[in-house]
């Protein structure tokens, strides 16, 4: 993008709008000769030279190379079996040195390793019907979320692939989307063709799962005569709120990368909507 309408600028939105900006082409990424692209993913973290693309039943890692406009294929994978195997959706985990890859197709979900493009784990049945989306615990470096068409958002822990930890049923229909809050990981954003957005608090399977830990040498004389509040219960699993501003499918959801109290979900008709964590569990989170 043009430096001069990164955010930032001091341009008016009357001036941006009259100046129709040329965009540089970097790189090409020429996937035709292995079938239509359902997904391309940056690599997390690094200097972004690298790319996975997914192409029917091809897993395709790429290299971005300043000095060329064409992407090299650095190493690829396909799948294998009966009938035609594509893929739907992949994530790349910003764990393990970023050699981890995430990806689903049809009701399976499987991981892949990056450094020799095999597969390290498969669930079978994820989900009863297709698999739609993915994401990874930012701070839990195992832990997986899922999505598909039988109205369920799972969450698992790659090394016992047997069941879910945890399973969703809020949406009436199929579920697109499943985002975990890049900072706070008990926060879970999922989009659906019910129409509606649902922020769940999945604070048993979080990284923090008991709130803030506080030692006990750091309490005071006061606080330690009060053995009641010692007693509480840890906090809950619970659906913090449901956003029904779409009239249509939801497609997209998705958390802010400059504010994690922010968020955006885009819907078939075109609606983009943007909310906030509403600010009583944002105070009980931070404090």
């Amino acid at each position: 993008m043009p430096e001069d309408s990164e955010p930032g600028g001091h341009e008016s939105p009357d001036d941006s709008a009259s100046t129709a900006h040329t965009l540089e082409l970097l790189c090409h990424l020429d996937n035709t000769a292995h079938g239509s692209t359902a997904c391309v993913t940056w690599e997390p973290t690094g200097d972004g030279k690298r790319v996975i693309s997914l192409a029917d039943n091809h897993i395709l890692l790429w290299d971005l190379q300043e000095s060329s406009r064409q992407a090299v294929l650095a190493s690829s994978a396909s799948l294998e079996g009966k009938g035609q195997l594509k893929f739907t959706s992949g994530r790349w985990s910003p764990h393990h040195n970023c050699t981890q890859v995430a990806t689903a197709n049809d009701t399976a979900v499987r991981g892949w390793d990056t450094r020799s493009m095999s597969q390290t784990y498969c669930i079978e049945n994820a989900h009863g019907q297709l698999v739609r989306d993915l994401d990874f615990n930012p701070n839990k470096q195992y832990y997986l979320a899922s999505c598909g068409d039988d109205c369920k958002v799972k969450f698992w822990d790659t090394r016992h692939v047997a069941e879910p930890v945890k399973t969703l049923e809020e949406h009436s229909h199929w579920v697109w989307n499943v985002r975990y809050n890049h900072s706070h990981d008990q926060l879970v954003l999922t989009g659906s063709s019910d129409s509606r957005v649902i922020l769940s608090n999945m604070v048993s399977i979080s990284s923090e799962p008991f709130g803030h830990l506080v030692d006990d040498d750091d309490l005071s004389d006061q606080e330690e005569r009060r053995p009641e509040e010692k007693s509480q219960e840890p906090p809950q699993d619970s659906v913090i709120a449901t956003y029904e501003e779409h009239e249509d499918s939801v497609y997209a959801a998705e958390w802010s990368s400059a504010d994690p109290w922010l968020f955006a979900s885009l819907s078939y008709d075109g609606r983009l909507v943007i909310n906030r964590v509403p600010r009583a569990l944002k105070y009980h989170i931070l404090l």
